[in-house]
Formats: C-alpha cells, sequence, structure tokens
C-alpha cells in the first residue's frame, strides 16, 4: 500500500505553533525502586527486567523501543532530554495527556509528572497546554471510592469543576501557556463522559472570565462551551486486511476521506487543531487488552511527511503532532531503537522530518538540521554518567542554554571537551589582543591556559582549579603578543 494523501487545493501557510502531544505515565525503578515498573512499560503482560538475548533491549510494552532505553517520566536527565530535541525538531512546546488530581489508580502521579514536564519546557522556551481526560470521571464512578477519592454522577460535574479549579491555579497563568485570543487552549481526549456542551459550560464556570479556555474535544465541535476541535488517527475507520486479520489496516481511502471531511466541517469552526500522526501500531493485542485497534503504516515517513503538510498548510490555528511517547498505541516520534521488529528502528527520522517541513512551511530560516539532535543524546549520556559530579552538572547546565540558544558549535566543544576529559576553548576574540577565551572542560582536575609565540616553546598564563564556574581565560596585555593559546588538563 502506498500512501497517497490528498491536501488541500489552496493552500493557506499561517505561522501557528507546533504542538506534540505528550504522555508522562512512565514509571521505572528510577521512582519505584529496584526491579518495578509502571504499568505503561508492562501492561500487566510484559517483563521490562527480561533482556531479548537478541538484541539486549529490555522487554517492553510496545513495538518499538527509546533510543534510551525504558525510563521514568520524573527523571530530570530525561525530561532534558525530552524539551532540547523538541526545540532542536522545531517543536514549539507541548500537550499533556492530564488525568486530573485525583489520588485514584496514577492520576495523582501523573499530575505530578505534568508539573515536572511543565517546568522543564519553561526552562526550554517552550509552549505548554493540557488535554484532559475525562474519562477518568467515568472510571471513578465505575470504580468506587478510592484513597478518599469518591465520585458519582450526582458530583460528578462538581468534581471535574475542582479539577479546574487546580488548572487556573497551577498551569494557565504561566507565562508559557498556549493562548488562543488571550484564553489557555484546553482539549478533552472525547468528550467520553461529559458529551454535553451545557456541561461544560457548567464546568467552566467556575473559572474567572480570563481563565474560561478556548476548548478543542477530539472531533466533533461542542458550540456554547468550545472554539472547535482536533483531528486524531483515526483507527476506528480501519477495514479488515486478510493478511492480518487480528490487525486490521487503515486504507488510504479511510484515511484521506476522515481528513477531507474533517477540514470542510472545520471551515465553520472559531478555530481548529489540525494533527498529524507518524504511524499506528499498537500492542494492545499481545498485551492481552483485547483486540488491536488497527494498523496505519509509516509509509517510509509519508505517513507523517504527508499528515503535517496538510496540517501547516491547511487554516488550522494550531498543529498538534500525535504523539511524542505513546509507545503502547505506536504513535512515537520520540527517537526510537530496534525494538520487536527489524524495520522498526527510526532514530531521528521523525524529527528531521518536522525540521524539513517546518522550513519548508513555516519559517525558512529555522537553523537545526538532523545532525544536531545527537547533541540532545550526548547531553543525556553525560548527565547519567556523571550524575554525582556537580562541577560537570554546572558545565552540561551552561551546554543546555548554549543548545536553546540556538549555539550549536559552542554546545558542540563543550560536549566533546568533557566525553574527552580534556579542557578546549570557545569563543576565542583572536583578533584582539589581550586575547580572550572561555574555557571548557572536565572540571575535577581543573585545568591551565598556555601561550605561545612560535609553538617551540610555551608558557603558563593561569592555572585554573576545579570548580563549578564557568572559566574565561584572558591574556595578559603586559606579556608580549601570543600568537597561539593551548588548554591542558
Amino acid at each position: 500500500m502506498m500512501l497517497a494523501l490528498i491536501l488541500p487545493a489552496a493552500a493557506q501557510i499561517n505561522s501557528k505553533p507546533i504542538m506534540v502531544h505528550y504522555m508522562p505515565w512512565f514509571q521505572s525503578p528510577y521512582s519505584l525502586g529496584s526491579g518495578k515498573w509502571g504499568y505503561h512499560w508492562t501492561m500487566n503482560h510484559f517483563n521490562p527486567n527480561s533482556v531479548n538475548p537478541t538484541n539486549g533491549e529490555d522487554e517492553v510494552a510496545s513495538w518499538y523501543y527509546p533510543l534510551i532505553g525504558p525510563y521514568d517520566s520524573s527523571d530530570p536527565a530525561v525530561l532534558e532530554y525530552h524539551v532540547l530535541l523538541m526545540k532542536l525538531s522545531g517543536i514549539d512546546g507541548v500537550i499533556v495527556d492530564w488525568y486530573g488530581t485525583d489520588n485514584y489508580y496514577d492520576y495523582d502521579v501523573n499530575n505530578q509528572r505534568t508539573l515536572d514536564i511543565l517546568a522543564y519546557a519553561q526552562k526550554a522556551g517552550l509552549k505548554f497546554s493540557l488535554c484532559y481526560e475525562d474519562a477518568t470521571i467515568r472510571a471513578e464512578i465505575s470504580g468506587g471510592s478510592m484513597n478518599g477519592v469518591s465520585v458519582t454522577s450526582a458530583n460528578a460535574i462538581a468534581h471535574a469543576q475542582s479539577h479546574m479549579l487546580y488548572a487556573q491555579t497551577h498551569f494557565f497563568g504561566c507565562t508559557n501557556y498556549l493562548q488562543w485570543q488571550n484564553h489557555p487552549v484546553f482539549l478533552d481526549f472525547g468528550p467520553q463522559y461529559f458529551v454535553a456542551s451545557l456541561n461544560w459550560t457548567s464546568i467552566f464556570s467556575i473559572l474567572t472570565a480570563s481563565n474560561v479556555p478556548a476548548f478543542f474535544s477530539e472531533d466533533n465541535y461542542l458550540p456554547s462551551a468550545g472554539e472547535g476541535a482536533f483531528d486524531w488517527p483515526p483507527m476506528q475507520l480501519c477495514r479488515t486486511n486478510a493478511q492480518s486479520p487480528t490487525e486490521p489496516e487503515l486504507s488510504d481511502a479511510a484515511l484521506n476521506g476522515y481528513l477531507a471531511s474533517f477540514d470542510d466541517s472545520a471551515r465553520a469552526w472559531p478555530a481548529y487543531i489540525s494533527t498529524a500522526f507518524p504511524r499506528f501500531h499498537d500492542i494492545y493485542g499481545q498485551a492481552g487488552r483485547g483486540s488491536s485497534y488497527g494498523h496505519l503504516d509509516d509509509q517510509s515517513g509519508n505517513t507523517l511527511r504527508e499528515t503535517l503538510s496538510r496540517a501547516m498548510t491547511n487554516a488550522s490555528a494550531i498543529i498538534q503532532v500525535a504523539t511524542w511517547n505513546d509507545y503502547g498505541e505506536g504513535t512515537v516520534i520520540e527517537p526510537t531503537a530496534a525494538g520487536r521488529e527489524p524495520t522498526t528502528e527510526y532514530g531521528f527520522t521523525d524529527l528531521g522530518i518536522i525540521q524539513d517541513c517546518r522550513r519548508e512551511y513555516l519559517d525558512p530560516a529555522f537553523p537545526f538540521h538532523t545532525n544536531d539532535l545527537s547533541l540532545a543524546l550526548r547531553q543525556y549520556n553525560l548527565r547519567k554518567k556523571y550524575s554525582n559530579n556537580v562541577a560537570v552538572a554546572a558545565e552540561l547546565d551552561r551546554i543546555f542554554t548554549n543548545i536553546i540558544s540556538g549555539k550549536t558549535a559552542e554546545a558542540t566543544v563543550l560536549l566533546s571537551s568533557i566525553e574527552a576529559r580534556r579542557p578546549a576553548g570557545y569563543g576565542l576574540s583572536a583578533e584582539r589582543s589581550p586575547k580572550q577565551s572561555d574555557m571548557g572542560r572536565y572540571p575535577a582536575a581543573g585545568a591551565q591556559a598556555e601561550v605561545s609565540t612560535g609553538l617551540m616553546t610555551w608558557q603558563t598564563a593561569k592555572a585554573y582549579a576545579g570548580g563549578t564556574n564557568l572559566i574565561s581565560f584572558t591574556s595578559d596585555p603586559d606579556q608580549p603578543a601570543s600568537r597561539f593559546i593551548k588548554l591542558e588538563p
């Protein structure tokens, strides 16, 4: 099957944010303790403590495998790695899948991780938004009282209002919270419980007028409460694939028809969010969670390339990429390794497609390329390797700032310095006297700067003790002019 999406006849190129749908729910021994893994890596079926002898990977509940291995969503090194990759790939922000605040199942844990990724999005200059799962209300009603949480049909709206008040206090007022016409953008994955527009009008009535959100539901517009809707991979339209009856295939015709119908409907709405996606390949059948929702092929990157091109050139107000890391459904654009099949290693491919499309349709001056993405991985590896070294941590903080600021050349020098455990100069003002240079180094043993006029003899200009401060070398203006500077451990 060859993907052949039909783009709108009249492409309309607007400046619009690219947001990525983000799952904060992964737990590992990092937070749970030795040998313990959260549901979203196991689905109560797979065992990440069991290593595949063929590829050396832990067994996780996905066809795909994170490039950095299965991780914990509260790990600062992981969060930094994620936001650096987003920044380098041309993503403007995250839409976090939010389950509210209740101490029910893992909802409160997910809320804390939502606060964690919010903090790192702020550090990276990324936008932030929420996609509420009102299905949690339904789950709490059917599941009964737990940990002091008791939700009934009679108090469901009041309970949802408490979630909105929390969002108003902790999220909506943040300077990086995504806005549409001066109102916070708020999505709902459904609705699945509060299906009537008046329900949402009541839920939002508890908020101050400026914080009544620009509300977007899935597929269908709720006029009195919302501004529009967002689309999603339409796996409900799968046809049966005779070669794989347990994994029905989404046809080109069904996908094109769905996207065209959504865009046609959306023209009459105040606004809408257009969603791009790379593929769909869930693990639910293999995990014993019923049958698969179906399969949408990657088509060598064309699925993402075409759905993203469509989102960038239609009249949507916001672009959503689905998803960063829903490993269970296989819609992952986060860099992955081999996974369960030899054809499922995508590496940085998806992020490279986003870079290219951003440059083509939205921002011709976008500066980053695929090779820059490895900076985030190198930074992550050094964070983990030197997790207890405060001096290296300070140097890595400077690297983070350089990457976020677009100073990839400086970041590369500093990363290489730590990897080689040797000092290195950057930002040298070679034409001026005195000569000046910042110094990147593996700081544990300190460093020294030496100068020479002809490479035959060297003179120590200054010695530096190990520490956390940035080292800046300035040559002595009273000494004879030095043509060469070198840095030594």
